[in-house]
């Protein structure tokens, strides 16, 4: 991933693609829930970027590697780490770090998990043990991961309007201008 180009090609091709191979996943194809997370975010935190683009690509690993749910979020911020800087790279591989968490500490959350994210967390890792709990809290992008897993599985809307993926094109310019 070297332009805004490649990016929002690869964004485009999210469009009717799902995190399931065989659609038994989120009842809404990869873009659409893309754009849904980022466009909460954008809402919640105007003034950060970096948080809003990571929640428009955090699931591209899935179109990457179909069927790798395990490292879909390791793989898509391997593709964008070079472009998009190493902050939004890290938080697109700690979202699935946070459902991990959440699943170990917020029960009320746990249980309003998508029927396929409850299904994927047994091979992300499972609930976190407390050791990993203590450690995650000390990382430095903690809040801003839980903002995007928060916003990950409330994105999930059939027919809920957003922004075009267009919409999305300059503030992927900037934050990928930071870099330079």
């Amino acid at each position: 991933m070297t332009t805004v180009e490649d990016l929002m090609t690869l964004l485009a091709e999210c469009e009717d693609a799902w995190d399931m191979p065989d659609r038994s996943g989120d009842p809404v194809d990869i873009l659409d829930h893309d754009r849904q997370c980022a466009e909460l975010l954008r809402r919640q935190f105007p003034d950060d970027e970096e948080l809003q683009v990571a929640g428009l690509v955090h699931d591209i690993g899935h179109v990457l590697f179909p069927g790798d749910d395990a490292g879909h979020g390791r793989h898509g911020a391997d593709a964008v780490r070079g472009f998009l800087g190493p902050r939004v790279a890290r938080l697109v591989e700690l979202h699935v770090t946070a459902k991990r968490y959440l699943a170990a500490t917020d029960a009320v959350h746990t249980a309003a998990l998508s029927s396929s994210s409850q299904r994927t967390l047994i091979a992300q890792g499972g609930p976190m043990t407390s050791e990993e709990i203590t450690a995650f809290e000390a990382d430095p992008d903690f809040t801003a991961a839980l903002a995007l897993r928060r916003a990950d599985d409330a994105g999930k809307v059939i027919g809920l309007t957003v922004q075009s993926l267009d919409s999305w094109q300059p503030v992927i310019a900037r934050v990928a201008a930071q870099l330079g």
